[in-house]
């Protein structure tokens, strides 16, 4: 997949862009509301990461986990992809990015997320789009707003070690279509 945005170009990743995921996940910043601030290491990115991204274009031609890049380079990623508890069709997938602390700020996030969903209810025939963040995540509780999903529900999941805010849960948004087409049209 490749797709063009205002200012970003989002392709498929390659095993060049490693040392660029790597700086990504090793920013405890960035990290924060993923795993606590604990960077990835730079091996699981070379040996689980760009592996499973690549696997999973194959798996699912039209969905994925894409780089991102700017005109100056790499911005970071964002993801499309049926989720795990649902059949395995691609009608109602979870959206994901994560984007450089540097590019923070800058609309990328709910541009790159735009574009994504516009093209899952165009040209992929999804029926909803879902995103997830933890509910102190007021950052990304904004780009998803401003994606045009909508606040679901709060919910509570057993995570294998305690992030500062967990108390208060995680949330889901969610966009069906027809009202999100209504609002932001086909492009």
């Amino acid at each position: 997949m490749y797709l063009r945005t205002e200012r970003l170009v989002l392709r498929e990743f390659t095993e060049a862009d490693r040392a660029d995921l790597a700086a990504l996940d090793a920013d405890p910043e960035v990290m924060r509301f993923i795993n606590g601030g604990r960077p990835i290491p730079r091996a699981d990115v070379e040996t689980i990461l760009i592996p499973r991204y690549l696997a999973a274009y194959r798996q699912w031609p039209a969905f994925g986990t894409w780089a991102a890049e700017d005109a100056d380079g790499f911005v970071g990623w964002f993801a499309l992809q049926p989720l795990p508890d649902t059949p395995d069709d691609g009608r109602v997938v979870e959206l994901g990015y994560r984007i450089a602390r540097d590019r923070w700020r800058r609309g990328y996030a709910t541009e790159g997320s735009i574009a994504l969903i516009r093209k899952a209810f165009t040209e992929l025939g999804v029926e909803q789009v879902r995103a997830q963040t933890m509910t102190v995540n007021t950052g990304s509780r904004k780009v998803m707003e401003k994606a045009g999903l909508t606040y679901e529900r709060t919910f509570f999941a057993a995570w294998d070690e305690a992030i500062e805010g967990g108390e208060q849960g995680d949330v889901w948004y969610a966009a069906d279509r027809d009202s999100w087409l209504k609002r932001f049209g086909t492009g």
